[in-house]
């Protein structure tokens, strides 16, 4: 019989909802009822495309002697840390101040006044390896809660009194000058692995924000270091195996330090901010394989994760059925020597296993191998190659194939729609563009209430129960933003603004820092507050772009002077831990630039003089510029206020910092104006 979750709108939570475990969602009706038992909550946090996550589901939530003991002394509370991050981050940062590390599935234990008081992650069905059992752990935990209750609420007080008490010092109320973001720029290059690219060991991920931050660097400083390690880890990155040389799109992180072997799952952030990266990329160095892997991992996205109502899945699964019926991480994407033959032939076979870099021994697990690519393309008859790929694409879509978490959440869809308008712009695909509004669209008209505030998730066109937390109002806003710039339609400047007045109400404080979540927002043991970049943008780096953006668009200066003091940790921390800050290190890049407002107005916008100057503003890399473009006397976009046609021919006009420059109806003295 299903038990609560049934009635539950996340993937994550209907997986668990025929499970023998009585679980509750997150609510105070758990709470309640754990005061009404006078038991202690088990709080179990994960996520769909968690491949431990399902692993302790099937050893211990589906074994009915490990289910009706949770169910006699526990209330269990099962959480999607996708749909409530912020309750993810308030018990993850107890987990990782007690015990030193963290990760997903996260078990805690907590007092009916969602006090934490006992942590860990994944514990195996028997002991194994140092870990006690799920079933010791349960036993041990109702052992003190039963004999010696006092002592568990002292240790829980203590415990909710030492987070509240970890303040982080968050700066001044100054953005990072040329002083900070060279330091930052020397800690980059004193952690980077000159022979494999990227950052730091294994595990290792895809460092997009820190590369966007390099991209940025080179344009305003001419600095060939940056542009260097930017180049040499995307072009590694998209040579191994953490990228689908098949169907696109990047997996998790690589397992090893050189990309070979990767977590296998599809994250639609990574995505995103990839996509955009290897755009950026392209734009600065004219790479054919940046063009190449930003476009497939385009396609990627909207071939695999575009739902039926528009919006973008949040992931697809690591595992899938081998075949034999059982579940294997990686099944859908490896390949043996004998499967090649099997597709094409011994001669194509051969082949492809030299191209991919397919062995015998294989790279993964029972002799096979993930596909890579470790010779350069010229080697190679690409017709031949492009015959090769095809058909084992084809074959592989055969296989059954990972599952996919159909949640849209607000954050990265607004991640995924500046990507997809940004690539579809530079290499003249309307049809990305149109994903973009597509997402865009979903976004207002279900996501967006009467008052401009967000949900967090919906699924199958019914929207979730959660709110929005800061990073959903921020990278949404972002997105708009790169719509508006794209599309040069001004609504989506205007929905970007609705989204960034709640930043500044209901997120920000008097001295500038941002909270994760609103001051109306459910209360937790702490108001969650994290400034660090880690796998997307954090809710605070993001607010402070989208900000910036929007004040050079619109010469707003509250929202110009709430980036700047949001800056002011990036100022404290990007010397320190450039890698943790990147999205912040970039933003500053930008306010560091001006950012420059390009204003484009012709007499129609599908004038093709009107669409040179505009597609060549898009492409300017100048850090963080903005783009608004429109006929004159348009009032979409104050940019355009007062700007007429030169001799009546279509005019761009490039200011920054309240100084501009003449303005130019050639496309040529445009990019020059936009690349010094």
């Amino acid at each position: 019989m299903p038990n609560r979750l049934a009635h539950e709108t996340s993937p994550y939570l209907l997986q668990h909802a025929e499970n023998p475990v009585d679980w509750w969602p997150w609510s105070s009706e758990a709470f309640d009822e754990a005061r009404r038992r006078g038991l202690p909550v088990h709080l179990s946090v994960g996520y769909s495309s968690c491949h431990w996550c399902h692993v302790l589901a099937k050893e211990s939530f589906e074994d009915e002697a490990v289910a009706a003991y949770m169910n006699e002394h526990f209330i269990n509370i099962k959480v999607d840390r996708e749909e409530r991050p912020d309750v993810d981050a308030v018990y993850m940062e107890a987990v990782q101040a007690a015990t030193g590390q963290g990760g997903w599935p996260m078990t805690v234990f907590l007092t009916p006044d969602a006090e934490p008081f006992y942590f860990g992650t994944y514990f195996p069905p028997a002991p194994r390896q140092g870990m006690p059992a799920f079933r010791q752990v349960l036993q041990g935990v109702h052992s003190a809660w039963a004999d010696r209750r006092d002592e568990v609420a002292e240790v829980a007080g203590k415990i909710v009194r030492d987070l509240a008490g970890r303040e982080i010092s968050y700066g001044d109320s100054q953005a990072p000058g040329e002083e900070q973001l060279a330091a930052a720029l020397l800690g980059l290059t004193r952690e980077y692995d000159a022979q494999r690219g990227g950052f730091g060991g294994a595990p290792k991920f895809p460092p997009s924000m820190a590369v966007e931050f390099l991209l940025r660097h080179h344009a305003r400083t001419g600095a060939e270091g940056a542009l260097q390690m930017a180049r040499d880890t995307c072009e590694r990155m998209a040579r191994g195996g953490i990228y689908d040389q098949l169907g696109g799109g990047f997996a998790r992180y690589s397992v090893d330090r050189d990309w070979v072997v990767p977590h296998f799952e599809k994250m639609l952030y990574d995505n995103a901010l990839l996509c955009r990266v290897y755009a950026h990329l392209w734009r600065s160095t004219g790479s054919e394989l940046a063009r190449r892997v930003a476009l497939e991992t385009a396609d990627f996205m909207v071939r695999e994760l575009r739902t039926n109502e528009g919006g973008f899945s949040s992931a697809l699964d690591a595992d899938s059925d081998d075949g034999t019926g059982k579940h294997v991480e990686g099944a859908y994407y490896v390949w043996t020597p004998a499967q090649l033959r099997e597709v094409l032939g011994d001669e194509d076979a051969e082949l492809a296993v030299r191209y991919f870099g397919v062995t015998e021994e294989g790279t993964f697990e029972h002799g096979s191998s993930v596909l890579q690519l470790p010779q350069q393309d010229e080697f190679f008859d690409a017709d031949r190659i492009a015959s090769v790929k095809e058909r084992l694409l084809r074959k592989r879509s055969d296989r059954p194939a990972p599952g996919r978490d159909d949640k849209v959440v607000a954050a990265w869809n607004g991640l995924a729609i500046a990507a997809l308008a940004e690539t579809g712009a530079y290499f003249d695909r309307p049809d990305l563009i149109e994903a973009a509004l597509g997402a865009a669209d979903l976004l207002v008209r279900l996501h967006l209430d009467e008052q401009a505030r967000l949900s967090r998730t919906s699924k199958d066109g019914h929207v979730g129960a959660n709110a929005g937390v800061l990073e959903d109002y921020a990278d949404v806003a972002e997105g708009f933003l790169a719509l508006a710039s794209v599309t040069g339609e001004g609504v989506w400047l205007e929905f970007a603004g609705f989204l960034l007045d709640h930043v500044l109400t209901r997120f920000a404080d008097d001295s500038g820092s941002l909270y994760d979540t609103a001051a109306d927002a459910e209360k937790l043991i702490r108001r969650p507050q994290d400034p660090t970049d880690n796998a997307t943008p954090s809710g605070w780096t993001a607010a402070a772009g989208a900000l910036v953006g929007y004040a050079a668009q619109t010469g707003a200066e509250p929202h110009r002077a709430a980036a700047e003091k949001a800056l002011g940790v990036v100022k404290a921390l990007g010397p320190r831990v450039p890698r943790f800050i990147g999205w912040g290190l970039a933003v500053a890049e930008a306010l560091l630039d001006g950012p420059r407002e390009v204003a484009i107005v012709g007499p129609a916008l599908d004038d093709p003089g009107t669409k040179a100057l505009h597609r060549t503003a898009l492409l300017g890399t100048a850090p963080g510029a903005v783009v608004a473009v429109g006929t004159p006397g348009s009032d979409e976009f104050p940019l355009l206020a007062d700007r007429p046609l030169s001799n009546g021919e279509p005019t761009a006009f490039v200011c920054r910092n309240f100084t501009c420059d003449a303005p130019t109806t050639d496309p040529d003295r445009l990019r020059s104006q936009l690349s010094g």
